[in-house]
């Protein structure tokens, strides 16, 4: 089964949609097979990958999550779109917005999503999910269906404080609703390492969270470039392969696998 991860924070504006095609992007530069699932109904993730008109898009993630709640069966591969570095991609549209307001009475509302990714998850290695800036019902979602979730955040005040709020409805869904959720860690973007006040917050951060939570070591540099990717459909390996950016990207992917592998012989020295 693969490995499910969302990436979050109800912060806008930190690298989370750019953190997701590029992890995602820099796990296939690894040999896996990945499907990305963007469950933002401004559809950033599907708009970044080439796909300009989501709301023209035939299939979506809200008629895939309108048929589970309907209890229809999916086609094999229904709606999942292939992007050409190798990548596959379950699309949003500004529909889902309309869903979200359907989930409220919905029979086992926080597991639509979780629903559909066990009828997907032997296809992957990893599936990543782009959520939404919220902490809503879609986020829930995401989180439920989730083994593992991400924080990218910039090193700044606003950003530090608002993960306070994330880290509670993560461990409220941990406890009521998906009691095998990690915190992967928080992954720091946009850095600028060259300003005192940066690399004040980045200590600050990894002081007041590095004991319980993992700072991830790679740190996503701040870049125009990595910025242009959403508005060329290409990831930055393709934009700017030689690119700080890109570099700090790949190793990112390989942090995360690193870090999957230490957990399962972890999990495997205690069974022994």
């Amino acid at each position: 089964m693969s490995k499910v991860i969302t990436l979050a924070n109800q912060k806008g504006g930190v690298g989370k949609t750019t953190t997701a095609l590029n992890l995602g992007i820099g796990l296939v530069n690894e040999g896996k097979k990945v499907l990305l699932i963007d469950t933002d109904p401004q559809a950033s993730l599907t708009i970044a990958l080439g796909w300009q008109q989501p709301d023209e898009l035939q299939t979506t993630l809200s008629d895939i999550m309108e048929k589970i709640i309907n209890d229809e069966i999916l086609a094999k591969n229904e709606g999942i779109l292939k992007h050409k570095e190798g990548i596959d991609l379950m699309p949003s549209s500004i529909a889902l917005s309309g869903v979200e307001n359907i989930l409220v009475n919905a029979m086992n509302r926080e597991r639509i999503l979780r629903s559909y990714i066990s009828q997907i998850s032997d296809d992957y290695d990893y599936i990543i999910i782009d959520s939404m800036p919220s902490l809503g019902m879609l986020t829930v979602n995401a989180l439920s269906a989730s083994d593992q979730v991400i924080i990218p955040s910039q090193p700044n005040f606003l950003s530090a404080k608002g993960l306070e709020l994330l880290l509670r409805t993560i461990s409220k869904v941990k406890r009521q609703i998906n009691p095998n959720l990690t915190i992967g860690g928080i992954l720091l973007t946009m850095v600028d390492k060259r300003a005192n006040f940066t690399r004040g917050m980045i200590d600050l951060m990894k002081t007041q969270y590095g004991e319980t939570i993992k700072v991830f070591d790679t740190e996503i540099p701040i870049s125009v470039r990595a910025a242009e990717t959403t508005a060329v459909g290409k990831s930055i390996f393709t934009h700017d392969k030689n690119s700080k950016v890109s570099i700090a990207y790949q190793s990112f992917a390989q942090e995360v696998m690193s870090e999957e592998r230490r957990i399962k012989e972890h999990k495997t020295q205690q069974s022994r």
